[in-house]
């Protein structure tokens, strides 16, 4: 496989960083699939508690599957937040990236964004749903 695919394939067309406390961030990414299709990744990067590196899992998402996993997500944090967790403050951990722009935000992970990884084939069934890994990703 040639550089110039492999690059092709490993940019995002839109992403989104959401950060969640002190050791994690979560990355939604919109990837693109040889065949022009488009599949999100979600990627959990953790700091790893010995302060050297940080661990990546990621989830491939299709678009067959948008909906019935957005159901399902909804639903177990409804189930939360009514009925294990009613009296608790869920918008007291509400809080954005304030004073970054989102060039600042996204430019460590797209430059870590690894170029080796590979993008699922056109046919989403013949790729795997989910993968995680031991990934080392700078900080930002």
């Amino acid at each position: 496989m040639s550089y110039e695919q492999n690059d092709k394939r490993s940019d995002s067309i839109y992403s989104k960083r959401i950060r969640a406390g002190k050791r994690r961030t979560y990355f939604f990414d919109v990837r693109a699939t040889r065949g022009n299709d488009y599949y999100l990744t979600i990627t959990e990067s953790r700091k790893r508690f010995t302060g050297e590196g940080y661990d990546r899992h990621k989830i491939f998402l299709y678009k067959e599957d948008f909906n019935k996993f957005i159901k399902g997500l909804n639903e177990a944090v409804d189930y939360v937040k009514t009925e294990l967790m009613p009296d608790f403050d869920f918008d007291a951990f509400s809080h954005d990236d304030e004073g970054l722009s989102g060039e600042e935000t996204n430019a460590s992970y797209e430059v870590n964004n690894s170029a080796s990884e590979s993008a699922p084939s056109a046919d989403a069934g013949d790729a795997p749903s989910a993968t995680s890994g031991e990934e080392e990703v700078d900080k930002w």
